[in-house]
């Protein structure tokens, strides 16, 4: 039996509680961040793909499975595929009248996900966080963080690997008297920073949270408030960096200079 996948555990959260949108928005994330095989005409011929399109009831659907054995299961014969993110799919399926169909029929997990919820899903991985300056006077343990967020959080974070040396989320205290909570990052490179950004912005979103406002910042790691993030906040563990693989042509959906495109 092949072992339960980030989709399934989430959809199954989904279905288990069908008003709770916290949970459906968790499963978003998760499908958003997984890496998705989509079912292709033929092999893919530059930065252009042909994807096996299927009419049913509700409308035309592309299909998708989150692992190879799922794809063998469905397709039954070898077929040629696309490894790509669920976001760079959705990016590619946006506007386009089309709906992904994920797992069918051979995990938990299968779901048709509707063209307008694609366009959902593009809307919301595409903004990006509003750059403010402010001086830190206090920092204390985080409070009344809703269980979503940290979950929301802690999956995003587990796919930092190397671009920081640690994470964590504090309770803050501004000048001026303004409160709030910082997720505050440590030896973070001034590159990674933009993308460690936006993934929390998109836990935020995803956390299914009406509003809400999270914070954040980046800090040397011999910055004296470093040790004291550490020391009151809520770490949030960060896998070790995976050792670089040599160099060798990327496959369509792997650049994201260079989405693929349907045709």
């Amino acid at each position: 039996m092949t072992e339960q996948t980030a989709l399934d555990l989430s959809h199954a959260a989904m279905e288990a509680a069908p008003g709770d949108g916290a949970a459906r928005m968790r499963f978003y994330a998760a499908m958003a961040d997984a890496e998705l095989l989509l079912l292709l005409e033929e092999e893919p011929t530059g930065d252009h793909l042909s994807p096996q399109l299927f009419a049913v009831e509700e409308g035309q659907f592309v299909l998708a499975f989150d692992t190879e054995e799922r794809l063998a299961a469905f397709a039954e014969t070898t077929v040629p595929y696309a490894a790509l993110s669920g976001r760079v799919l959705a990016g590619m399926l946006s506007g386009q009248g089309i709906g992904l169909g994920l797992n069918l029929g051979v995990a938990p997990s299968s779901i048709l996900v509707p063209d307008d919820a694609i366009g959902w899903l593009v809307e919301t991985v595409a903004q990006t966080p509003d750059e403010t300056e402010a001086r830190v006077e206090a920092l204390h343990p985080p409070s009344d963080i809703p269980q979503g967020l940290l979950e929301t959080l802690a999956a995003k974070l587990s796919n930092a690997g190397g671009l920081a040396q640690a994470a964590a989320l504090v309770g803050v205290t501004y000048q001026g008297g303004g409160r709030g909570h910082l997720l505050a990052f440590i030896g973070a490179a001034e590159a990674a920073q933009p993308a460690l950004a936006k993934a929390a912005g998109e836990a935020l979103s995803f956390s299914g949270l009406e509003a809400g406002a999270l914070d954040v910042g980046f800090f040397e790691v011999d910055d004296p408030v470093a040790s004291q993030v550490v020391r009151v906040g809520r770490v949030f563990e960060l896998p070790e960096p995976v050792r670089a693989e040599p160099a060798h042509p990327a496959a369509p959906g792997l650049d994201p200079e260079r989405p693929p495109k349907l045709r």
